[in-house]
């Protein structure tokens, strides 16, 4: 294998033991056809020597990398989904295939959506859409260009099989993609063993997220609670910057949030064409539980449930405690988020709260695209000449205008770069994405992706909100 000095394989979940995964064997596919391959993160990990024949050896047919762990784990949790408790949950269509160090030292995974059947699949067939790959690939490279905390779309190989969804055109093409993430531990994990009525399985998780996830917390006499709070303020900051990208996630089960507070597992997401607090994702969330505006609701009462989980291992009284700063905690969050998507500095948070819904007031009262009167906003009053010819009119409109034109915009020289001469931003509402699906499904023609790619980049680059890394390659 041709790794680099850069590679620091370090296996960690397997040492849990084997209460908290079931080994499993990757499925057999007919075909292997590299369709992404993400160069920036690969060289971040050490793995960016690779070779073709290597990416297929290790990204399609799973065969162990280099002293890491022997064989796939798929990881074993229960969940509330739409908040009614499931306890035959786990890892049904993936497993975690892989730990090791970036070059921060941070311990990442890499783990598979669409690798074959485990012991959780149900009636499932363990597969996954090449659809469903685009689609992952599109919703997490804006969102780190838009500044949020999300998985990294690694690795996509097309198999070669014709899946029959009900959900879309059928048979349709599948795939098999690897997601680097900082973590999947879910809070559907702690869920099931609190199921199962054990504390010292909760201990061991709470242990071990302290010390990998969280080395630099002190926990004292509770280390449930420093866990807790942690995890509180991590999903605080994601959700808040959800609410600022304009993104729904459209499935926020407790097994689809995690400790770390990193976006990850994109099935019906959604950005907003426009702002509308009851857009949903899922044609399936028939009562909105999961709409944009109801996001910061849903990730709450999923703290609650993880709390109630770390209860068989801490105080209860302090869990609560903590659980009732989120509110407080939420609020910082969104602001920090709205302030950096505007480009400018705080102004004291009751004032950026007035900024904040002053332009909620103005974009509900308006239907204009939302990225777009960001984008066209961006720093503020460094962005006059832009904002002033497209012709914004209005009451609500000059109230939103003037409280960010007395800001002092951050790192105006941003406005330099090239997307900014641009009359219109990247878009990735659904629309767009469907453009791109329909070449790659009528003639594939895979251009229309890679230029997407190209223009995302571009405009994390611009806003300079995210890291800069979205890697892609042309495919054969």
């Amino acid at each position: 294998m041709s790794e680099t000095v850069e590679y620091k394989a370090d296996p960690q979940f397997v040492t849990l033991g084997p209460d908290f995964s079931d080994p499993v064997a990757p499925a057999a596919f007919p075909q292997a056809t590299e369709r992404y391959w993400n160069a920036d993160w690969a060289a971040e990990l050490g793995l960016e020597g690779l070779s073709a024949e290597e990416r297929m050896k290790h990204f399609q047919r799973f065969e162990p990398l280099a002293d890491n762990q022997p064989e796939p784990l798929a990881m074993r949790y229960h969940g509330h989904q739409f908040r009614s408790y499931n306890p035959e949950l786990g890892d049904g269509r993936g497993f975690l295939f892989a730990q090791l160090r970036d070059r921060e030292n941070r311990l990442l995974d890499l783990a598979t959506k669409g690798s074959g059947q485990t012991p959780w699949s149900r009636s499932g067939d363990g597969r996954l859409t090449l659809k469903g790959a685009v689609r992952e690939i599109l919703a997490a490279n804006m969102l780190e260009a838009l500044g949020v905390y999300t998985s990294k779309p690694f690795a996509v190989f097309e198999t070669g099989e014709a899946l029959e969804r009900n959900d879309e055109p059928s048979p349709t093409r599948s795939a098999v993609l690897t997601r680097l993430g900082h973590s999947h531990m879910r809070f559907g994990t702690f869920q099931r063993h609190a199921f199962e009525n054990s504390p010292a399985r909760i201990g061991q998780l709470i242990e071990h997220c302290l010390e990998l996830y969280y080395p630099d917390i002190e926990a004292g006499e509770d280390p449930s609670a420093a866990l807790l709070k942690a995890v509180i303020e991590a999903n605080a900051k994601l959700v808040a910057s959800w609410m600022a990208a304009g993104f729904v996630h459209g499935v926020l089960n407790t097994d689809n949030l995690n400790v770390t507070g990193e976006s990850f597992d994109y099935g019906p997401w959604r950005f907003l064409p426009y702002y509308e607090p009851g857009f949903t994702a899922a044609y399936f969330d028939q009562t909105g539980l999961y709409a944009y505006g109801r996001q910061p609701e849903a990730v709450f009462w999923a703290l609650q449930q993880f709390a109630g989980a770390l209860a068989l291992a801490g105080d209860q009284k302090q869990l609560l405690a903590d659980l009732n700063t989120f509110p407080a905690v939420y609020r910082v969050a969104l602001l920090d988020a709205f302030m950096a998507r505007f480009g400018v500095t705080s102004a004291g948070r009751d004032e950026d709260e007035k900024l904040v819904r002053a332009f909620l007031a103005f974009m509900q009262d308006s239907l204009l695209p939302w990225e777009q009167v960001i984008f066209d906003h961006f720093c503020g009053e460094a962005s006059f000449a832009r904002a002033h010819a497209r012709g914004y009119k209005g009451d609500l409109y000059k109230v939103f205008r003037d409280m960010l034109f007395e800001r002092e915009p951050v790192l105006p020289a941003r406005l330099k770069h090239a997307i900014f001469k641009q009359d219109k931003p990247v878009s990735m509402v659904i629309d767009e994405v469907e453009r791109v699906w329909d070449a790659i499904a009528d003639e594939d023609d895979w251009a229309p992706l890679n230029a997407l790619l190209g223009d995302v980049r571009a405009i994390g680059e611009g806003y300079g909100l995210g890291v800069e890394r979205v890697g892609f390659i042309q495919p054969a």
